[in-house]
Formats: structure tokens, C-alpha cells, sequence
């Protein structure tokens, strides 16, 4: 990551500072990011994970708990894991993993604005599917400010933090990374963007496996409440 001195244009005014006002592309993560892990979808879809695996692979729900969690360590996803170690096709394990209700999510006045009063492009990055993205999205009232979603099979179903995943995402998008912003829960996402010159925002949320690694990082910001720092960025 460069270091911080780096970051210091003449005018004495911080990168990532000006950045924020007049970034080109913001680049957001979207479970436990755009909504908060209060809102507990996402551990309905970790349950669902379990359960698909111990069905596929005929486990026990401990042991097919155990597997779950060191794929998702040593291969970025659960997904991927299941995909390299034991040839499985992602589409049936997404549909099902996805299939939650997303009432649980509540529409979010305040980013809706805030996103409204942001310049530049806004990109949803997941490890998840696309139709996920969507009805979270939807959900939240804030898809019609979404220009695309980046998800797991755009993606190869190749998982964040590989940096290749980082370098297609830029030039599926045909943005340039000096000039965007990267919003993610977890912090060890955040590493391969800032290498590549994105400003990071990291959300700190109560999750231990979000917050892994996070020793490795150093986020340009670190916020707890995504929209009441948006309003405030964007003046909304």
C-alpha cells in the first residue's frame, strides 16, 4: 500500500480525502455492507450453506459446519472450495443458499439519498449472485442508483480478495483504480484494491471472520454506520 505521504497532493488536501467528492466509481461489497449484520440475512444464508454441504457431501451438520468454514478461509468461499475440491456446479448451491427472505433487510432512507448526492458510478462487487444483489438491493431502495453488479459468476466464480478478480471487475467497468472508491466488511478485501491504488472504506462490523487478517490492512477510513457516513460525505 502506498504510504500515506504519498497520498498528499500539492494543494496539501489528502487522495483519498478529494477522492471521496470526486471519485469516478464507488465500489461496494453488499452483505453486511450496504445493510448492516443486525439484519441477521446473512447468517440465515450461512445456515443454508450448511445445510447444502452436509447434504452434498453426506456430513454430519458439525462436520459439515467445519468444512464450510476452512473452505471459505482457504479458497475466499465456501463456494469455491466445494467447486476445486469436489467438482460441484455453483448454480443449484447458489439458488439455494439465496433463496431467504430479504424483509429481514430495511429499506434505508438515508443511503438512498446519500447515493443520490454521490458522484460518479456505483458498482455492487459480491462474492454472492446477481439476482441476491438485486432483490437486497431492491429491497433497500436503492437499486435504480446501481450501474451494474459484479458477482460471483461474472467473476469466474473466482472469489475476492484474488487480485485478478480486482483487474477484470476494473476492466469489465473500464474504470481506473486511482480514481475509485472501494467499500467492503471484509477487511482482507480490502488489500488487493488498495494495491491497485483504490481508496478503501472499511465497515467494522461484529463479525470475527470479517475482521481477519485486519492487522494486514490499512484502510484510507474506517466507519460502523455505511449511511450516516455517506449523508455526511455526500452532503446529503
Amino acid at each position: 500500500m502506498p504510504e500515506k505521504q504519498e497520498k498528499i497532493r500539492t494543494d496539501g488536501i489528502p487522495r483519498d480525502a478529494r477522492l471521496l467528492r470526486e471519485c469516478d466509481t464507488w465500489v461496494f461489497d453488499l452483505d453486511n455492507t450496504l445493510y448492516p449484520p443486525s439484519a441477521s440475512m446473512f447468517d440465515e444464508i450461512d445456515r443454508r450453506m450448511c445445510a447444502y454441504i452436509a447434504e452434498y457431501l453426506k456430513l454430519g451438520h458439525a462436520e459439515a459446519y467445519k468444512v464450510q468454514k476452512r473452505y471459505f478461509r482457504e479458497h475466499g468461499t465456501s463456494l469455491k472450495g466445494l467447486m476445486d475440491n469436489h467438482g460441484m456446479d455453483p448454480a443449484p448451491y447458489l439458488d439455494y443458499v439465496h433463496e431467504v427472505s430479504v424483509d429481514m433487510v430495511q429499506p434505508d432512507p438515508d443511503l438512498d439519498r446519500a447515493l443520490q448526492a454521490l458522484p460518479g458510478r456505483k458498482v455492487v462487487f459480491t462474492n454472492a449472485s446477481a439476482r441476491h444483489a438485486e432483490r437486497v438491493l431492491g429491497r433497500l431502495g436503492v437499486d435504480h442508483h446501481m450501474d451494474g453488479v459484479f458477482d460471483i459468476a461474472a467473476a469466474n466464480y473466482v472469489p475476492k480478495p484474488e487480485p485478478s478478480v480486482y483487474r477484470l471487475l476494473t476492466e469489465t467497468y473500464e474504470f481506473d483504480p486511482a480514481n475509485a472508491v472501494m467499500v467492503e466488511d471484509v477487511a482482507r478485501n480490502l488489500k488487493p484494491a488498495a494495491e491497485m491504488g483504490m481508496a478503501t472504506v472499511w465497515v467494522v462490523t461484529d463479525r470475527p471472520w470479517a475482521n481477519a487478517e485486519a492487522e494486514d490492512v490499512e484502510p484510507d477510513h474506517t466507519v460502523t454506520d455505511l449511511s450516516g457516513w455517506l449523508v455526511e460525505v455526500s452532503g446529503a
